[in-house]
């Protein structure tokens, strides 16, 4: 028998999450924010994931450069904690 267009939608994510390292995110983003996005991946010719990839890393970086070595206050940032 056949699957249904769920079945298989469950069985990709379910094969995708298996340790590959990756996490899934779904979310809503107002219409000017997903238009920069997609304007800003087709300049840097990159794909909308590897973009919002790039500049979370590069915003994460921001930040701990801000925060002293061995402080409180990064090892509070580090673990996810305010």
């Amino acid at each position: 028998m056949a699957k249904t267009a769920a079945e298989r939608q469950a069985n990709y994510r379910a094969r995708r999450s298996e340790g590959e390292g990756e996490k899934r995110l779904n979310t809503w983003i107002n219409s000017s924010s997903y238009l920069a996005l997609e304007r800003l991946a087709l300049h840097c010719n990159f794909t909308k994931k590897e973009l919002l990839e790039r500049l979370i890393i590069s915003a994460d970086s921001v930040v701990i450069k801000t925060l002293a070595e061995n402080s409180p206050e990064r090892d509070n940032y580090l673990k996810g904690k305010s």
